[in-house]
C-alpha cells in the first residue's frame, strides 16, 4: 500500500510540475507558446491561382510541390509565425490552368498589403537564346523602320508608343527557352566587379551546369539572355565554353537591389507564376473571441464530467477526476512540445477527448462493481477490473488511433488534420492516464477491508446489492 502511494504523489508531483510549465512558459516572452490557427491569432488568408498552361501535365503535380515549399521558405524569411501554405485542386481538367490554387494562410498578419508583400513578387529567372545572325537582321531591320518613320514625320505620340510597344515584342520574341532557369541556380552571391559596381554571382546545380556547358560550347558567337521576371536585364554574347557552372548578372544595380535580388534567388524562384485571386482578413479580435469560447467550453465540459464521476462513482469516480486532470495537463504540455498548431476544429478535438478519456474509466469501475457483486472483496475486484476490462479498452483505442491516422494522413485540408492529430494524442494519452494513473490513485486511497461502508464508497449507481 505505502509502495503505490508513493507511486502516486509522485505522478501527482510530476503532474503538477508540467503544469507549472505550461503556465509559466505561456507568460509575455516565455519559451513554447501555444501555436494558434489562423482562426484562433487572426492573420490573413491569401488564395494564388497558378498558371500551369506552360506545364506538361506529368510534371503539374511537382511543380506546385516545389511552387508551395518556395512560398512558405519567404513567408518564414519574412519572420511570419507558423504560416500554413498548401496546394489545393479542383474544376475540370481539361482547364488545367483554372484547377491549381495556392492558399496561404499568416497568422497574426491582419494587414493584406503587408501578407501580399512577404509572398512578394518573387522573380522568375531563365535563361534564353538567340543567334547572332537573328539578332544583327532585327537590329538592322529596326535601324530601317526608324528612319521610315523619321522621313515621314509622324509625330503624334499614340504611334510612337505603338511602334515601340511592337519592336519591344518583336526583339522578346526573337529569344528562345533553354531550359535553363532559377530553379537551378543552387546559390548567388554579391559581387563587386572592377568598378565596385554589384553584380549578382551564380552557381548552378549539377544538373544545371551540364546544361550551362552545353548551352556555351554549342552557341559560341550567339547571345544568352538573362531574362528577370520575363524582362531581359543582361544580353551577354557567348566567348568560350564554361565549364565551372557559374554566371554572372550585370546591370544597373543598386547595393540593395542586388541583394534582394540575391536573397530571392537563394530562396527560390517561383516554379510556377501566380497571381491574387481572393483575399481574407480575420481580426485578432474575433480570433481571441475563439480562444474565450474554447476555454469556457473546455472548463465546462470538465466540470460536469468531474461532477458526474463523483456522484454516480463515488471514491473511483474522484480517482478517474484527478486522472482526468493529469490528463488535460499532459495534452496541454505537448500542444507546446510537439508542437500542435491548435485551430478551433483542434480545440473542438481536445474537448471532445476530455469526455472520451474517461470511457476506460468507466469500463474498469463498471467491472468492478460487477466483481464486487459476485462476492469477491475490494482488492480482488480492483484487479480483476483492471485486467479484464484491459482487452475491451486496447482494441477500442487501437482502432480510434487507426481512424486518426487514416483522416490525418487522407485529410484534404489542415482542419481535418489538426483535428486527427490532436484526436490521436488525446487517445494515446488517456491510455496512459486510464490505466496507470487511476490504477494507482485507486490502490493508494481504495480500503483495504471489504464493509458496506467501505463497498459503498467503491461501488457505483444509486443502488448497491
Amino acid at each position: 500500500m505505502l509502495k503505490q502511494r508513493a507511486k502516486a504523489v509522485y505522478i501527482v508531483i510530476f503532474a503538477f510540475m508540467i503544469g507549472y510549465f505550461v503556465y509559466i512558459s505561456q507568460q509575455p516572452g516565455r519559451s513554447y507558446p501555444f501555436r494558434l490557427g489562423l482562426d484562433l491569432s487572426g492573420g490573413t488568408h491569401l488564395v494564388y491561382t497558378a498558371d500551369v498552361s506552360k506545364i506538361e501535365s506529368k510534371d503539374i503535380a511537382d511543380s506546385m510541390s516545389s511552387l508551395r515549399d518556395v512560398v512558405e521558405r519567404r513567408v518564414n524569411l519574412f519572420g511570419v509565425s507558423e504560416p500554413l501554405v498548401q496546394v489545393e485542386h479542383g474544376g475540370a481538367l481539361s482547364v488545367k490552368e483554372n484547377a491549381y490554387k495556392l492558399v496561404v494562410e499568416l497568422p497574426g498578419v491582419t494587414d493584406i498589403d503587408q501578407a501580399v508583400k512577404s509572398i512578394g513578387a518573387t522573380p522568375t529567372l531563365e535563361f534564353r537564346l538567340v543567334t547572332a545572325s537573328e539578332l544583327n537582321a532585327f537590329q538592322a531591320s529596326t535601324t530601317s523602320l526608324d528612319t521610315k518613320i523619321l522621313n515621314t514625320g509622324v509625330s503624334d505620340s499614340t504611334i510612337s508608343a505603338s511602334s515601340t510597344e511592337k519592336l519591344e515584342s518583336d526583339y522578346l520574341a526573337l529569344f528562345k527557352s533553354t531550359g535553363l532557369t532559377g530553379s537551378l541556380v543552387s546559390k548567388a552571391t554579391l559581387q563587386f566587379n572592377s568598378t565596385n559596381q554589384p553584380i549578382v554571382g551564380l552557381n548552378f546545380t549539377s544538373e544545371g551546369r551540364q546544361l550551362f556547358a552545353k548551352i556555351t560550347k554549342e552557341h559560341i558567337g550567339d547571345y544568352l539572355g538573362i531574362f528577370l521576371d520575363g524582362y531581359p536585364i543582361s544580353v551577354p554574347v557567348i566567348r568560350d565554353e564554361i565549364v565551372n557552372g557559374q554566371a554572372e548578372i550585370t546591370g544597373s544595380f543598386t547595393i540593395d537591389e542586388a541583394k534582394t535580388l540575391v536573397r530571392d534567388l537563394n530562396y527560390g524562384a517561383l516554379p510556377v507564376p501566380i497571381s491574387l485571386l481572393s483575399t481574407q482578413t480575420i481580426g485578432p479580435s474575433l480570433g481571441q473571441a475563439s480562444v474565450n469560447g474554447g476555454i469556457k467550453a473546455g472548463l465546462v465540459s470538465f466540470v460536469i464530467i468531474a461532477l458526474f464521476l463523483m456522484i454516480w462513482y463515488r471514491l473511483p469516480g474522484m480517482v478517474a477526476t484527478v486522472a482526468l486532470a493529469v490528463y488535460v495537463i499532459l495534452m496541454l504540455a505537448l500542444f507546446k512540445l510537439i508542437p500542435v498548431t491548435l485551430t478551433a476544429a483542434g480545440i473542438a478535438g481536445f474537448i471532445l477527448s476530455i469526455g472520451m478519456a474517461v470511457d476506460a474509466n468507466i469500463l474498469i469501475f463498471e467491472r468492478m462493481k460487477e466483481e464486487l457483486h459476485s462476492g469477491k472483496n475490494i482488492s480482488d475486484a480492483m484487479h480483476e477490473g483492471f485486467a479484464r476490462a484491459w482487452l475491451s479498452i486496447r482494441d477500442s483505442n487501437i482502432s480510434s488511433i487507426i481512424t486518426g491516422t487514416i483522416l490525418y494522413y487522407f485529410g484534404s485540408t489542415a482542419v481535418i488534420k489538426g483535428f486527427a492529430l490532436v484526436f490521436v494524442v488525446g487517445v494515446l494519452v488517456s491510455m496512459f492516464t486510464a490505466i496507470t494513473a487511476s490504477r494507482l490513485f485507486l490502490y493508494a486511497v481504495a480500503p483495504s477491508r471489504t464493509s458496506r461502508f467501505s463497498s459503498f464508497f467503491i461501488g457505483n449507481g444509486f443502488v448497491n446489492k
